[in-house]
């Protein structure tokens, strides 16, 4: 667990305990702060057991209806819309800062054994650049923890030994609730409209982003895509601070021989390698270690996940593609596509899909947008109105043929039929099994 003295004897409230609300209070308690937590479902609430030998004190109390005058923070899980949720007014009201489990790891820095942080954040990517940073540098046998918006939360792990390097995926959420979080290599993919509920309008979104960079002292590398206008306005910002120095483009349709990687297969992959090999360099990581990280990277479930190949048909997995951007790469990918696609739908359009339906040979529709997506898709190519996943893998396994690809890319939020993307993966994964 990494805990901070200077968080002794201090009060916080924290809001939401699943995942790293749990490990945040967890952390704080350990330390010795006073702790108002509260989850607005009861079974969440019932079931936080803080350890007994904690120095710290808990309360189990709504810090919506508290009296928050002299606490030092509020912590909200990144779940918790702050544009909506009125905790944001309280804690404004009462001149509290609204932070996040991201923004207590920046201030546990200083007493950690010396260490670097590498930050990475994007519309889409993210999670395999993280990933794949983080597995280059154990294959270079340096010691790293995966953090933020992948794997554990962060707070909840141990402290890397001196020379370690913390890899944290941070969302647009995690950004605005971290205030002092400086990124030895700070990294954007790409920003694309995406959680706008979440932002009065895409500049505000992008302007989240662009906080990971503003956070960071000079010196430090700024690893930025430009295929993006948004992306591109970011980078220029770094330069004009003066910190052309730091920064490293990586520029859209660079062509790269990615045979010899097998889990990094299309041009979105191409630009998540050279965002990677980008801030491996930064790290010191010698060229030969990277090359070895990116022939064994073993890829991320539910990304362009290879599930089986049956009857001379293969069968991918792209269940975490829940928007059209984040599917086009995915069809650009594969020769001769079978498509299941739909959900809950972000937008009412796939236009950002259309340089791949070349790939597309039919497409099988489920969940909410079942009919939408048919309707959009009608003149492209064949569609099935499926319904169901299940049925969709039948009735795409029964069409293609040997060499051809059944891929579920939803370009949709899962809500609609499934638990999470992770689900509806899983069930993927099942209905593939099935069919042998």
């Amino acid at each position: 667990m990494i805990v901070s003295t200077s968080w002794r004897g201090k009060r916080f409230a924290v809001l939401g305990l699943a995942r790293s609300g749990l490990a945040t209070a967890r952390a704080l308690l350990g330390a010795g702060a006073q702790v108002t937590a509260w989850d607005a479902k009861d079974a969440v609430r019932s079931t936080f057991y803080p350890d007994p030998a904690a120095p710290g004190t808990l309360t189990l109390a709504d810090p919506v209806e508290a009296d928050l005058t002299g606490f030092a923070g509020v912590v909200v899980s990144p779940g918790v819309p702050i544009n909506k949720h009125p905790i944001a007014a309280r804690a404004r009201a009462a001149g509290v800062p609204l932070i996040g489990d991201i923004e207590l790891f920046a201030q546990a820095r200083a007493e950690l054994p010396a260490h670097k942080v590498v930050g990475i954040t994007g519309t889409n990517g993210k999670s395999t650049t993280t990933a794949l940073i983080h597995h280059i540098l154990e294959t270079a046998g340096i010691p790293a923890r995966l953090g933020g918006n992948i794997g554990l939360p962060i707070l909840g792990q141990e402290p890397l030994p001196e020379g370690g390097i913390y890899v944290l995926e941070l969302s647009s959420y995690q950004i605005d609730l971290t205030q002092t979080l400086d990124c030895d290599v700070a990294v954007l993919l790409n920003i694309t409209p995406d959680h706008l509920d979440r932002y009065d309008g895409f500049e505000r979104y992008a302007a989240s982003k662009a906080g990971l960079f503003e956070m960071q002292s000079k010196g430090h590398a700024a690893i930025i895509g430009i295929g993006d206008e948004a992306s591109q306005a970011i980078a220029k910002q770094v330069s004009r601070a003066g910190r052309a120095e730091d920064l490293t483009r990586i520029a859209p349709g660079v062509c790269m021989d990615q045979s010899r990687w097998p889990a990094l297969q299309g041009p979105h992959n191409a630009q998540n390698a050279l965002a990677a090999i980008a801030a491996c360099e930064a790290l010191g990581v010698a060229q030969t270690v990277i090359e070895a990280g990116l022939r064994s990277f073993p890829g991320l479930p539910h990304r362009m996940e290879r599930v089986a190949t049956v009857n001379g048909v293969l069968f991918v997995n792209d269940s975490k593609a829940t928007n059209p951007t984040s599917t086009a790469p995915a069809l650009e990918a594969f020769d001769r596509i079978h498509w299941i696609l739909g959900g809950l739908a972000k937008t009412d359009d796939l236009d950002a899909c259309r340089p791949g339906f070349g790939h597309v040979v039919r497409a099988y529709t489920i969940g909410d947008a079942t009919e939408l997506f048919a309707g959009l898709l009608k003149d492209e190519f064949p569609v099935e109105e499926s319904g169901t996943l299940s049925a969709a893998v039948k009735a795409a396994a029964a069409r293609a043929q040997p060499g051809e690809t059944v891929l579920l890319s939803p370009a949709c939020a899962s809500f609609d039929q499934f638990r999470d993307f992770e689900d509806r993966g899983a069930q993927f994964r099942e209905a593939v099994g099935a069919l042998r």
